[in-house]
């Protein structure tokens, strides 16, 4: 049986440990470089980094209209941190500061670095309630804040109540770093979405 192929945009950012984190779910995960990387993938990981950065370099090589395509055609994304901030529908005052485009394909509002700067990274239990118990490792390195979840949006993952990670349908996004955190349940759940697509 052929292995899920999922790309993880590798134009910047924490690209390797989502490589092996999908490798380690039984999916081929490819670092993509380029738009034809993502000819052929179930699947498309946006790492967390610096979202001005992977912004402007997705949208020289194409890679930013593509996703947007594959993902309004039903290819299931996962956003992580800056990934997410790139997902959103609504950005903030930073946003519009350093014009970036976001591929708004998910309904809700982000807050670039509310959590503070790195020196203010921390992990903190996250309750998911689709991948059960017991509450995920949240790692939250300069992470954004999801500041409001509209249209057809849900809530999909909460850290004492507040809003950390957004589903909409084939679409996740999320404010902390799954890949970072020892645990497969997430990864192993955005390969499930991929593998019924």
């Amino acid at each position: 049986m052929q292995k899920l192929k999922i790309a993880v945009v590798g134009v910047q950012g924490a690209v390797e440990e989502h490589i092996e984190c999908l490798n380690a779910c039984n999916a081929d995960a490819l670092w993509a470089r380029r738009v034809s990387d993502l000819e052929g993938v179930s699947g498309a990981v946006i790492p967390g980094g610096e979202s001005t950065t992977i912004n402007k370099l997705m949208l020289s090589g194409g890679m930013h209209a593509r996703i947007r395509e594959l993902a309004l055609a039903g290819m299931p994304v996962l956003g992580t941190c800056a990934g997410a901030i790139l997902l959103a529908k609504e950005g903030d005052v930073q946003t519009e500061k350093t014009g970036q485009t976001l591929l708004g394909l998910m309904d809700f509002k982000v807050n670039r670095n509310a959590f503070g700067r790195q020196s203010d990274s921390f992990e903190a239990h996250v309750e998911v309630p689709e991948i059960g118990k017991p509450d995920f490792p949240g790692i939250f390195i300069r992470a954004p804040s999801i500041e409001k979840v509209f249209g057809g949006a849900n809530v999909f993952a909460t850290l004492g109540g507040t809003p950390v990670g957004v589903r909409q349908g084939n679409l996740i996004a999320l404010a902390f770093h799954p890949e970072l955190s020892g645990d497969l349940r997430v990864h192993d759940f955005f390969a499930g979405l991929c593998a019924r697509q």
